[in-house]
C-alpha cells in the first residue's frame, strides 16, 4: 500500500447555469452543464503515524482551519471509522472564490488519495454521505465521469447533488480571465434573489434542452448564466471581460458560477492560442486551456 500520493484537483466552468427561485428552506436549485478543464491544483496526501491528525499546508495562501479538506477527512473518518493520521501540501492554482470550483474539486479528490491510501473501497454511497457533509459542488467531482474519460462533464441539478454525467467534449478551448474581484457567493444569491422579486431575469433554455444544445456548434449555444447579468451590474469589470473575450473571437463566452471567473470558448486551438496572445497583454490573470 502506497504511503503517499499526489494527484491533481481540476477546475470546472459553468456552461450554462440557470438559479431558479429560492426555495421555502432557503436554498436555490440549479440547472448547469458542470466540465473540468485542464487548469488544476496539485494535492500531495503523506500518512503520518500519528490518529486522527490532518495537517493541511498550502503553498499560496493561508486556509482557514475549516477548509474543504478538513471537513472532508473528518466526514471519512467518521463514517468509515478510519483513524490514519495525513499531511496534505496543497500546491494551488485555481483562483479561490472565482467560481470554478476549486475548494469543492481539492475536497474531492483528497477524497479519492485518502480511500486509496487506506485501502477504502470508495463506494457511490460512501461519496454521496461525504459530499453531502462537505459541500454541493463535490457531488460533480465524484461522479462526473462517464465510461472512463479523463475529463468529467455532467448536466447538474437539484443543489448541485443530481448529477447526470455525459460525454465531454474535446474540441472546446477554454481562456479564463480572472478578474480582480471577489463576489461571495451570498452576495450573488442576494442579487439573483433581488432580480426575480423585480421581475428582471435571464432567459435559460429549459433543462431538457441541456446536452442537446452542449454537442451543437458553439455559436449555436444558447445558455446563459443567471448570475452574470446582476453581477456585471454590480461590477463592471466583468463586463469588461466579456465584451474582451468576445472582440478577441471568442465564439461563446459567459461568467462560470457564482464569479467573478469568465471564460471564452474557442472551436479552434489557432483562434484560442491568438485570443491568448491578445489578452494577455491587459488582463494578468488569464489561462487558455482546454
Amino acid at each position: 500500500m502506497f504511503s503517499e500520493i499526489k494527484i491533481a484537483a481540476p477546475a470546472k466552468v459553468n456552461i450554462g447555469l440557470n438559479v431558479l427561485p429560492r426555495r421555502e428552506d432557503g436554498f436555490h436549485n440549479l440547472e448547469s452543464i458542470f466540465q473540468t478543464v485542464g487548469l488544476c491544483d496539485y494535492i500531495t496526501v503523506t500518512l503520518l503515524d500519528e490518529e486522527n491528525v490532518c495537517e493541511v499546508s498550502c503553498d499560496t495562501m493561508e486556509l482557514p482551519a475549516d477548509n474543504t479538506i478538513t471537513s472532508t477527512y473528518r466526514a471519512f473518518c467518521s463514517l468509515t471509522g478510519k483513524k490514519s493520521g495525513v499531511k496534505v501540501a496543497l500546491e494551488k492554482h485555481i483562483p479561490s472564490g472565482g467560481g470554478l470550483g476549486g475548494g469543492s474539486s481539492d475536497g474531492a479528490f483528497f477524497l479519492y488519495a485518502l480511500a486509496q491510501l487506506t485501502g477504502v473501497d470508495l463506494t457511490d454511497s460512501l461519496k454521496d454521505k461525504v459530499a453531502s457533509l462537505v459541500g454541493s459542488d463535490v457531488f460533480f467531482f465524484l461522479h462526473g465521469k462517464k465510461n472512463g474519460y479523463k475529463n468529467s462533464c455532467a448536466v447538474v441539478t437539484g443543489r448541485g447533488d443530481v448529477v447526470k454525467a455525459i460525454e465531454p467534449r474535446k474540441d472546446l478551448y477554454f481562456l479564463l480571465i480572472f478578474p480582480e474581484v471577489h463576489s461571495s457567493t451570498k452576495e450573488a444569491y442576494e442579487l439573483v434573489d433581488n432580480a426575480y422579486e423585480t421581475g428582471n431575469t435571464t432567459s435559460c433554455p429549459k433543462l431538457t434542452e441541456y446536452e442537446l444544445i452542449y454537442n451543437k456548434p458553439v455559436k449555436e449555444w444558447t445558455f446563459a448564466n443567471s448570475f452574470t447579468s446582476v453581477l456585471v451590474k454590480k461590477y463592471p469589470v466583468i463586463g469588461k471581460a466579456l465584451q474582451d473575450l468576445k472582440e478577441s473571437g471568442a465564439v461563446w463566452s459567459d461568467m462560470s458560477g457564482s464569479g467573478a471567473t469568465v471564460f471564452g470558448v474557442f472551436d479552434t486551438k489557432e483562434a484560442a492560442e491568438k485570443a491568448f496572445s491578445q489578452l494577455k497583454i491587459n488582463w494578468n490573470q488569464c489561462v487558455l486551456t482546454q
